[in-house]
């Protein structure tokens, strides 16, 4: 059974079919760097993380590549603000957004790409579209024909004359130096006090859709001579809100030139609501990664990635209190029982629990056969289901929370070692290709407040005041740990064990 993913340009689910056997060239559009990366940004990054993770696992070659778009009107408005420049801007927030994604899991791309170390590949195209008939020079500036290009809006099924019929009005009382209304800038003539580049048109800077077109161009190609290889590219990643006009400019700009698709296929993640509301800033409901992850009492980065795991890529996500507080409680789920080898290897006898490489995904042997893998590959393979998934993974993890209760109120399970330790090893690979993780010492409790260390301040605490006969100190901790949902047992001796 092959992967099936939606296609945008199709409309429709489609097997993946590469164009060289097991190797994808994928490119996602990544940020624009002015300003600390929001829940939107989240959920891009991780659905294609996702989607490169999973692919990765089914044994594909993959070679993913991000652009960060480091020219542009917000940059320079925010330099302006601060009375800094354009780059110190877009270094600062590029750093800040590698930050911010690393706390996601989120895997860094094989190579970043950048509109400011493209400069010569973005002349040499709109020269070709130039030389082709596409583009037209004016007042310094460089438009692309879009009525010359006779599949325009095949990606979004927009069609020009409707467009202009819905706009006729706001366009007829407006000058303009295009040839047409919906044609759009390849390269801008300088401004006063905005930083230029030297170009055959004059000084300026290029437009935000070329800039794509070029940086896929220069990554995925290798120029062989005068020659220069088809550029089409198999998976075209980003949000929904890229389809119109940036996605369906970028394949205009570039097969007008190449002849060929710059992508066979378009996958789109959709946006971010905040309680029933698109997020933006004028709403007051706008929210940044580190805002989140910062905030008293924030929730663990992976309750966050879980949250936005648990519904279709495609579909919107509203994000509020209450979905992540419930996402926070299925993460303990999962949690605990990624941790289960952890915390109850040694009872059951394993050997190499205090190996280095124990944990470790890759060091595992899992049965690709088995029925939880196939019923995870099963939804996986169907335009990556990361519920049905994520479904997989929660059986698993119930199962082992339930065997450690066993252990740790009876002091052995009711099934034998080796199946545990092969539905244990199950889940930590499967997580790991939804990029959920979990490592023992120091973490916070997602089901109660308390890490493991403080439990056992409080723990040490308790025994003092017991061996003190201060019972009333004692059982205000023990009721303090109740509450934070944390389960004790004392045994003879003065032991106590605990449990979540």
């Amino acid at each position: 059974m092959s992967v099936v993913l939606y296609n945008t340009l199709t409309r429709q689910k489609e097997p993946l079919e590469t164009l060289e056997p097991g190797r994808v060239k994928m490119y996602c559009c990544g940020v624009t760097v002015y300003d600390y990366s929001h829940l939107g940004h989240a959920r891009s990054s991780i659905a294609w993380d996702t989607v490169r993770r999973y692919l990765l696992w089914r044994g594909y070659d993959v070679r993913y590549v991000q652009n960060f778009t480091d020219i542009d009107d917000k940059i320079l408005n925010r330099a302006k603000a601060e009375e800094s420049s354009m780059q110190t801007v877009a270094e600062r927030y590029t750093a800040a957004y590698l930050e911010d994604i690393a706390r996601l899991n989120v895997i860094e791309a094989d190579e970043y790409t950048y509109a400011t170390k493209t400069l010569d590949g973005i002349q040499r195209l709109i020269g070709e579209l130039e030389q082709k008939g596409y583009a037209y020079p004016a007042n310094g500036d460089v438009y692309y024909s879009v009525r010359k290009f006779e599949s325009y809006g095949k990606l979004s099924g927009r069609k020009l004359d409707d467009m202009q019929a819905g706009a006729s009005g706001r366009v007829a009382a407006e000058e303009s130096i295009k040839q047409d209304p919906f044609d759009f800038a390849l390269w801008k003539g300088a401004k006063e006090g905005e930083p230029f580049w030297e170009s055959p048109w004059g000084p300026g800077r290029p437009g935000w859709h070329i800039e794509c077109s070029a940086m896929i161009r220069e990554v995925f190609d290798t120029p062989q001579g005068d020659e220069r290889p088809v550029a089409t590219i198999d998976i075209h990643v980003g949000g929904s809100d890229l389809v119109f006009p940036h996605h369906e400019n970028e394949i205009a700009q570039s097969e007008a030139v190449t002849g060929h698709p710059l992508s066979r296929y378009w996958m789109h993640n959709g946006m971010v609501n905040v309680g029933g509301e698109k997020m933006s800033k004028s709403l007051g409901n706008f929210t940044t990664i580190r805002d989140l992850l910062d905030a008293p009492n924030a929730p663990d980065p992976m309750a966050v990635r879980l949250f936005l795991l648990q519904g279709n890529y495609r579909k919107p996500v509203d994000f509020t209190d209450e979905s992540l507080q419930a996402a926070q409680t299925s993460w303990g789920t999962l949690k605990d029982g990624l941790l289960f080898g952890y915390h109850y290897g040694a009872n059951l006898g394993w050997a190499d629990v205090e190996d280095s490489a124990f944990g470790d995904p890759s060091a595992m042997r899992i049965d690709r056969d088995s029925a939880p893998v196939q019923t995870f590959q099963t939804a996986m393979d169907d335009d990556f289901n990361t519920a049905g998934g994520l479904a997989v993974l929660f059986d698993l993890a119930k199962d082992l929370r339930r065997a450690g209760n066993l252990i740790t109120h009876t002091g052995e399970a009711d099934t034998d070692g080796d199946t545990l330790r092969q539905q244990w090893q199950t889940l930590v690979c499967l997580a790991q290709v939804l990029g959920l993780e979990a490592r023992p010492g120091g973490e916070v409790s997602t089901q109660g407040g308390l890490s493991d260390a403080e439990v056992e301040l409080l723990l040490t605490q308790r025994r003092e005041a017991r061996a003190a006969k201060d019972f009333a100190e004692s059982d205000r901790i023990r009721d303090l740990l109740q509450a934070e949902g944390i389960a004790l047992i004392d045994k003879p001796g003065g032991v106590t064990e605990w449990h979540r």
